[in-house]
């Protein structure tokens, strides 16, 4: 079973406990990627956001889509891209610092007055790592990674997906989490880590 403390750590920001999850419908678009491809990240996002019980929409009135997925072979490709200066400033900048840590994603979130998440905008380097991965396993990591603002390593020593007969699978007590974090009884968003201790004692024994 998992325990309140090991939801924290999941949740755990710079030392400091934060929960935030969607506050409204998830609009995605996904850029760098062939046809085929977009079906299945799409089909990976319906299918996680169905397990939290939130709902999809065709478009977000204030901007339009707010869960933008970016893939690319290089972190220089994104100075190409002048309209991300208006969502992350110093581009240059950020290009660099990825490099510098030979980082193959990077995700950010925008976050609404009442602290829940507002927009996500996610970047993919494919590197040799990443790109041997079956698109399905791609698609539905991405789709694990914004459906929640999980901490910085709260899928370091466990990945969010197990392999079962070579087909990546949400690790059950993941997808039993997720589906506590949209009861509607909880906050969107939370800096108490007694929120922990309620999401814990939603989730089922065995999880």
């Amino acid at each position: 079973m998992v325990q309140a403390a090991q939801v924290e750590a999941l949740f755990t920001q710079a030392g400091s406990y934060r929960f935030a999850r969607w506050g409204r419908p998830i609009v995605p678009v996904v850029f760098g990627i062939d046809d085929a491809t977009l079906a299945v990240v799409k089909g990976a996002v319906e299918a996680v956001v169905a397990l939290a019980g939130h709902r999809m929409s065709a478009t977000d009135p204030e901007l339009g889509a707010n869960f933008m997925l970016f893939f690319v072979r290089d972190w220089e490709e994104l100075l190409a891209l002048p309209q991300l200066a208006d969502m992350f400033g110093d581009v240059p900048a950020l290009v660099a610092r990825l490099r510098a840590q030979a980082a193959n994603q990077y995700r950010s979130f925008r976050f609404d007055e009442a602290g829940a998440i507002r927009a996500c905008f996610a970047f993919v380097r494919m590197d040799a790592a990443l790109a041997d991965l079956p698109a399905e396993t791609l698609a539905l990591g991405q789709a694990v990674q914004m459906i929640l603002a999980w901490g910085e390593g709260a899928f370091a020593a466990r990945p969010a997906l197990a392999q079962a007969r070579g087909v990546a699978l949400l690790r059950p007590e993941v997808a039993a989490l997720i589906r506590a974090a949209y009861d509607p009884a909880l906050p969107a968003a939370a800096t108490d880590a007694a929120h922990a201790l309620r999401l814990a004692a939603r989730l089922p024994q065995g999880s």
